[in-house]
């Protein structure tokens, strides 16, 4: 039986207390829906508004209603509330439909919001730099998706089955071998005083800390490139790091048997990077 999200349930859909959706949910059959991975701190999810900004666009490209950011964040304060850190995660999908691709002419999206604990991440990565591979599964590109939090994952859960705990992220190319980002993170390569960052116009994820990262570099007067970056050029970088919601910022001390310090640039940026 669902439940008010007076209740404070760990897992909310379409604001109640659920584990479960619709079977002929298009998010389950076809991926038709976009996602967002929230920090919460102190009870209070972060950047927030950079995260309902990405979701609209994200929903408007793809052709069905954005959810009402008011309920949304009502329903986010609700879960969160009490939980000094944690992970919040908001899916919103195109809903229920018929058999078939052609999406419905008046869709209801489905809203599914989750809180879980935040994860355990070594202390060393933060402090000393994280362990970095090159993944062999590719992303295809596609335009049309490019930057967008979509909901099918494959290729990402592919290239995560590449490695165990020998590594920290892996970083994956397109089909003709531009870097693109890691399975869960952007890319920022220092070269010569300039901060360079994979172009996303043909496929990846443009992450709201990738979009902080290259507003405070204007901020404090740091060149910064958005172009294709080829493996060569990213492990013979000066510096190296990578970005998401969760992690903030975490510097690359060694992509496989390259070795990287955390420089001058990385943690001016590290200092720089602001929650909200």
């Amino acid at each position: 039986m669902s439940e008010s999200v007076n209740e404070r349930p760990g897992i909310l859909v379409d604001g109640l207390a659920a584990d479960a959706v619709a079977a002929t949910d298009r998010g389950l059959h076809f991926g038709d829906g976009l996602f967002e991975t929230i920090a919460v701190t102190g009870g209070r999810p972060r950047r927030w508004e950079r995260h309902m900004a990405r979701l609209r666009a994200g929903c408007a490209r793809l052709g069905f209603p954005a959810p009402d950011a008011g309920v949304c964040l009502g329903e986010a304060q609700a879960l969160c509330a009490g939980r000094d850190r944690a992970v919040l995660k908001l899916i919103v999908t195109r809903g229920s439909g018929g058999r078939g691709y052609r999406p419905p002419r008046d869709p209801r999206p489905t809203r599914i919001m989750l809180c879980r604990d935040w994860p355990d991440t070594p202390a060393r990565i933060r402090a000393g730099g994280a362990q970095v591979r090159f993944c062999r599964t590719r992303l295809g590109r596609n335009p049309l998706l490019a930057g967008l939090k979509h909901l099918n994952r494959l290729e990402y859960v592919l290239a995560r089955a590449e490695w165990g705990d020998a590594f920290d992220e892996g970083l994956l190319c397109d089909d003709l071998g531009h870097v693109v980002e890691g399975t869960v993170t952007n890319l920022f390569a220092v070269s010569q005083g300039a901060i360079h960052t994979p172009d996303l116009s043909q496929c990846g994820v443009a992450g709201v800390v990738r979009g902080e990262i290259m507003e405070r570099a204007e901020q404090l007067a740091i060149p910064l490139q958005v172009a294709q970056l080829t493996r060569d050029f990213v492990e013979q970088a000066d510096e190296l790091f990578l970005t998401n919601s969760l992690i903030g910022v975490w510097p690359v001390a060694r992509v496989e048997q390259r070795e990287h310090g955390i420089g001058p640039i990385t943690r001016r940026l590290m200092a720089a990077l602001t929650d909200d």
